[in-house]
């Protein structure tokens, strides 16, 4: 199968155009940069150019498009300034693509996010379940993505995600690890909850899913119950062998972040399941891959300077 990826410059882009290079695809990454130098097929690529999105799909003409670029700066994206931008990239570039697949015949999976809801209670948010009712501009820029998807396309998939980690980008655990480093105690929120998703376990059912004709919404992170951010981080030091105390704080006690976020991000992923699909393994094993990865497993030192 052919298939077209954007945003690998980025943690999830990254990983899908490998798992799927390895199954034998014929895959073609996209992203904003000129060039980029891992040897696979690239072509740069502003996907808020309707026509360059147009005449880059009608070039390669995929099979299938994967769309995992995004803005996903969630604070930033509450900047004035920054808000045109950010729905032209989320919304207006996801229709961009949409309406490219739709001319030249290709199914689309979209990668979407918990911050379409509005984060509250504490029952897991059902995929098919749309009392979307986001609290930021990014979650309302991913709604809108979403919904151009559907109204476009017949053959789709929306694939909602949280709490993303990777070795290629920025991230929650790579931040945690960098200040468990130059910190006796670090804060950390205890009142949002959620599951984290590792991009190589979550790149594999992807590359499971777009060969696939099971359309629809579905939510995929990996297993192993929903923590908090506060329970996340002291897993995150007990596996990386490091003695950083962490302490819980309310998000109101933490008080730093722009963009409200969704308290309840507890995703039901049992659609998977039901559809044939390999549930991702539990984030506790994905965290311990990820730290082998980079070499900050059970280094057994004690961190710490203030």
């Amino acid at each position: 199968m052919k298939i077209f990826v954007t945003g690998v410059a980025g943690q999830l882009g990254h990983d899908v155009l490998i798992e799927l290079s390895g199954r034998g695809h014929e895959v073609v990454g996209s992203d904003l940069l000129p060039t980029l130098e891992n040897g696979y097929p690239y072509l740069a690529l502003d996907i808020t150019d309707a026509n360059a999105v147009r005449a880059a799909l009608g070039q390669v003409r995929p099979d299938a498009v994967i769309h995992a670029a995004a803005w996903t700066a969630v604070d930033l994206a509450e900047e004035e300034e920054n808000r045109e931008k950010v729905f032209a990239v989320n919304a207006g570039g996801t229709r961009n693509l949409a309406v490219a697949c739709r001319e030249i015949g290709a199914k689309m999976l979209y990668i979407s996010t918990d911050y379409v809801f509005d984060g509250q209670g504490t029952e897991p948010w059902k995929p098919d379940c749309r009392d979307y009712a986001p609290l930021s501009v990014y979650g309302k820029s991913k709604l809108e993505g979403e919904l151009a998807v559907a109204e476009l396309l017949e053959r789709y998939f929306i694939v909602r995600i949280a709490w993303v980690f990777g070795v290629n980008g920025k991230n929650f655990v790579k931040t945690m690890l960098k200040v468990g480093k130059t910190h006796d105690t670090v804060r950390v929120v205890c009142d949002q909850i959620g599951t984290p998703t590792y991009t190589p376990d979550l790149s594999r059912l992807l590359a499971d899913m777009i060969v696939s004709e099971r359309y629809g919404y579905y939510h995929a992170t990996n297993e192993g119950g929903y923590i908090s951010w506060y329970e996340f981080t002291k897993e995150i030091y007990r596996q990386a062998g490091m003695a950083t105390r962490v302490e819980p704080v309310t998000t109101a006690e933490y008080g730093l972040s722009k963009a409200a976020r969704p308290f309840n991000s507890r995703l039901d992923k049992s659609k998977l399941l039901e559809n044939g699909f390999q549930p991702l393994p539990t984030w506790q094993d994905a965290l311990a891959r990820f730290l082998s990865e980079i070499g900050e497993t059970n280094r057994g030192e004690q961190h710490g300077t203030n």
